[in-house]
């Protein structure tokens, strides 16, 4: 079986919520008053190994705050570690904030041709695809349509319906089904049920641990930004919930 992501001694440090909120004018006045201290910084991920198998299906659990969504965004690139290393092999579709990759001010169609290409697929062929994912985000009246003017579940749909649509090598996925009504969740759960059977990595964080044990065969824990245990999926479960019990 053929390793396609690897995890090696990955830390990431960020400013903490407090600093980020401090504008331009606050920093300055602290300077010129000799208040100025360096901006705090909080380990988020705390040297995090681990490999992910061609093929397989992992659950990431652990409670909020404790650095899941941090670690998705880390494989996907859209954080870079401050220390450590990442390696990824094959095209990644990441279902993290559904439709944060858009382009507002460009049309549904055009973000439908421009994720895919991002992808590696041709424009032609995305072109092609476009009636499809139209018709399963329910969007076919929005084509022509700027992503400004749809609502924020309208984008969760389109950002969902063009990631399953492309079939990736590896699929990124983090709370995902809480996209739309029943009935669009629906579709989103049998459309998921076909890369199960597929031969896709998955990654998927989730509270839902009913879910994850069914749907995963091994699963790891994390804990304010550590990795706690990383293992079969029953073993994972069984010590998280030992730990909030």
């Amino acid at each position: 079986m053929k390793e396609v992501i690897r995890l090696a001694e990955v830390s990431l440090l960020r400013r903490t919520q407090e600093e980020l909120s401090y504008d331009f004018k606050t920093t300055l006045l602290s300077i010129v008053s000799g208040k100025y201290r360096k901006p705090l910084k909080k380990l988020v991920l705390d040297h995090i190994n681990f490999a992910v198998q061609e093929g397989e299906k992992l659950g990431i659990i652990g409670a909020n705050g404790s650095g899941k969504s941090t670690l998705l965004k880390i494989i996907c690139g859209i954080l870079q570690p401050t220390a450590g290393s990442v390696r990824v092999r094959g095209e990644i579709a990441p279902l993290i904030e559904l439709g944060a990759g858009f382009d507002a001010k460009l049309s549904v169609m055009d973000n439908i041709v421009l994720y895919g290409v991002m992808l590696g697929f041709s424009r032609q062929e995305m072109k092609e695809r476009a009636r499809l994912i139209l018709e399963f985000a329910e969007l076919e009246d929005y084509a022509l349509v700027p992503v400004t003017g749809l609502s924020s579940g309208m984008v969760a749909r389109l950002g969902f319906a063009i990631a399953t649509d492309v079939q990736p090598d590896i699929l990124i996925l983090d709370e995902v089904f809480a996209v739309g009504d029943e009935s669009f969740k629906h579709k989103c759960q049998q459309r998921m049920e076909k890369f199960w059977q597929a031969n896709a990595t998955i990654l998927v964080v989730s509270h839902d641990l009913h879910f994850i044990q069914n749907s995963c065969s091994q699963a790891i824990y994390l804990e304010k930004g550590q990795l706690r245990m990383v293992g079969k999926v029953d073993e994972v479960v069984k010590l998280y919930l030992n730990g909030i019990g």
